[in-house]
């Protein structure tokens, strides 16, 4: 797969210093991307010696704030903004902030924008779910069922299972992956199958980041034959196993290729009036990170994927859109 993406960045046009660029880019959000910017940060300064890259990583929700309240060029997020994001940047500036992906969730990282992947106890013969079937399982308020999916028999399974209600498992609803979960699924739904459904957290520890909701939810399922759960790859536990999602495995080449359906993406959102060409130095930084350079210099030990060739190709094209 990386041959692929290789070939993929090959047909993209090599990134050029732009003559006489100077200034500050300042970059606010996510502190699991530290690695990732360092390295791109290094590099970009090499290629710019009068650009100065400044990051203050403390948060996908301190970044929206930083950006809207000017105290960042960019803000590099692990999700999507959120609909308050985007109201209080529209509420200020009256437009909205110009979003572009910037690299593709990670595989089997915990905190790093991993994909979520559904899970059932080793015991179950289920094989795979649809996201309509989902709906209808975690949710109330249905887009493609007119009805609940709340017993193994209503997904087609027979004998000891048919009559045994499903058991919930997954992510706080209010987190990252479960606001993503949420609307990709359940179209931002909040009305969700609570009756059915167990709620996890990472565990809180002062300046520590845990990521360990994942394994408390699959420890969950190993004890329960009649639970499914909402977890991500990358946390072994022997008596569960993933289903796919519309016939989709998540692995790397589903996920760099965006066929699995819940492939997470990271965005950046910068502030571009309508109209107006980006700002130089904002729009080199932003146009390296999307380059053929910027994306090889995400390596394993980042956790994240890349983005194709193509799908670069079209982050860019949204910042020169005028």
């Amino acid at each position: 797969m990386k041959t692929l993406c290789l070939v993929a960045f090959a047909m993209m046009s090599p990134i050029a210093p732009a003559a006489g660029l100077s200034g500050i880019v300042r970059l606010a959000g996510n502190p699991e991307l530290a690695e990732v910017v360092g390295h791109w940060a290094e590099a970009f300064e090499k290629l710019h010696p009068g650009v100065r890259i400044e990051t203050h990583l403390t948060g996908s929700d301190t970044g929206m704030a930083a950006l809207y309240t000017g105290r960042a060029d960019v803000a590099l997020l692990g999700r999507a903004p959120t609909p308050s994001e985007i109201q209080a940047f529209e509420w200020i500036f009256r437009y909205r902030p110009t979003q572009v992906e910037i690299l593709t969730g990670s595989l089997d990282r915990p905190g790093r924008s991993p994909a979520p992947v559904l899970f059932v106890h080793r015991d179950n013969p289920l094989a795979r779910l649809s996201l309509a079937q989902l709906d209808a399982i975690f949710g109330t308020e249905h887009r493609f069922m007119k009805s609940d999916i709340r017993t193994w028999g209503q997904l087609g399974l027979t004998g000891e299972w048919a009559d045994h209600p499903i058991h919930l498992y997954g992510p706080d609803a209010m987190s990252g992956t479960g606001r993503f979960f949420r609307h990709m699924v359940l179209n931002d739904s909040r009305m969700m199958n609570w009756d059915q459904l167990a709620e996890f957290n990472d565990t809180g520890i002062p300046l520590q980041a845990t990521h360990d909701a994942g394994r408390q939810i699959l420890a969950a399922l190993a004890r329960d034959r009649y639970g499914l759960a909402v977890a991500c790859l990358g946390i072994s536990n022997p008596s569960v196993r993933a289903v796919t999602v519309e016939g989709v495995s998540a692995n790397r080449s589903s996920l760099i290729s965006r066929q699995y359906p819940l492939t997470r993406a990271l965005v950046a959102c910068c502030n571009r009036p309508p109209g107006h060409a980006i700002d130089p130095v904002t729009g080199a930084f932003l146009r390296y990170i999307l380059s053929p350079e910027g994306q090889q210099r995400i390596g394993p030990a980042d956790g994240y994927l890349p983005l194709t060739g193509a799908l670069a190709a079209q982050q860019v094209r949204k910042l020169d859109q005028p």
